[in-house]
């Protein structure tokens, strides 16, 4: 259980920009939802493993302070973490998580947030695809260039993509700013013509996570990164900020 939920902070929390994610768990599988309190991202994941202590709809709030029990050395080696449950309108539903250490005389709990209202909290649809235009997998040594720009460039929040002899080129800045431009994927199949622009730090941030990461873009404004961390596969959907 401890590294399922190490690997969920470290693709929602982590990011800085989320702190609460919804888990719909049946027989299916068990799903993450969550959005970025700036709305930049959209997160879809899932686990590849079913969790069946996750069964039924809840949401994990203040992930800040799961993290730091997580992270406590008391917890750290042969943690014993368990999945409360309670009887609420005549079902039993998950209500939070239950830590003690090897020895059993220190312990901590971790209290979820209803159905009800982290679906009033966080009301995320479901995205239905798009038709992408580029496809890669980024190289370490190219998310190190487009971290390069952003240090060179630290007053743009933002990046442009456009695609030029073959090559995906980003821009930072324009003819008013300081500026840069590289090439961050070199012979890719599609074009992109319209130079939309996307959230620097959220990007990169993304880019930076532990996984394998396939990168997607639409002519028509979505970015898609892929990141396959091994315990899950998270899917965070980039709507594009302007042109």
């Amino acid at each position: 259980m401890r590294d399922y939920l190490i690997d969920l902070v470290r693709h929602t929390h982590d990011l800085g920009t989320i702190d609460l994610v919804k888990i719909s768990g049946d027989d299916a599988g068990t799903n993450i939802n969550a959005m970025a309190t700036d709305q930049t991202v959209v997160l879809n994941a899932k686990f590849k493993d079913k969790i069946n202590d996750f069964s039924g709809t809840f949401g994990m709030p203040n992930l800040n302070n799961l993290k730091t029990i997580l992270n406590t050395q008391e917890y750290v080696n042969d943690a014993r973490i368990t999945v409360t449950r309670q009887n609420r309108n005549d079902a039993e539903v998950p209500v939070g998580l239950h830590f003690d250490n090897k020895t059993g005389d220190f312990s901590n709990d971790y209290r979820f947030m209803s159905q009800e209202m982290v679906n009033e909290k966080l009301n995320v649809g479901t995205f239905k695809g798009a038709d992408w235009d580029v496809e890669f997998n980024p190289t370490d040594l190219n998310i190190q260039r487009l971290k390069m720009q952003s240090q060179i460039n630290p007053a743009e929040t933002k990046f442009s993509t456009i695609t030029k002899d073959g090559n995906l080129v980003i821009s930072v800045g324009d003819v008013s700013t300081h500026a840069g431009t590289f090439v961050f994927e070199s012979n890719v199949s599609g074009t992109l013509n319209s130079g939309w622009k996307w959230p620097m730090t959220a990007v990169i941030k993304i880019l930076s996570l532990d996984g394998d990461k396939t990168m997607r873009i639409s002519d028509k404004g979505a970015m898609e990164i892929a990141v396959d961390s091994g315990i899950g596969e998270y899917s965070y959907i980039i709507p594009a900020l302007s042109k």
